[in-house]
């Protein structure tokens, strides 16, 4: 299990959350077996919450993604059985989101 906060520069909206499931896990091997669920306020709620939470069931178990479309901020947790190399996850996704900082929790 990883989780990580990544402050990224592209504009996320839900087309973009589906290309990172299917990146992401292309990239580690994983299956998803059914489709990514994505929930967004739509303007419920505070301004600054405002942004996207997304799922994707796995083989192996899920992945959940947190978006904060104001502050360009994301939280990230990748849970799975299956090991893999963390290093490249962080590397990936920052590629992926154009970010040029992660903090992050290997477990």
């Amino acid at each position: 299990m990883i989780y990580f906060k990544i402050l990224y520069k592209i504009k996320v909206d839900k087309e973009v959350i589906k290309n990172y499931f299917k990146y992401i896990t292309k990239s580690l091997k994983l299956r998803m077996y059914g489709e990514p669920i994505i929930f967004s306020p739509g303007g419920i709620g505070k301004e600054e919450n405002q942004g996207y939470d997304a799922f994707v069931p796995l083989i192996d178990s899920g992945i959940a993604v947190y978006i904060w479309s104001n502050t360009k901020f994301s939280s990230i947790v990748i849970y799975t059985c299956k090991s893999f190399n963390y290093k490249e996850v962080i590397a990936a996704t920052k590629r992926f989101f154009k970010s040029s900082k992660a903090v992050f929790k290997n477990f």
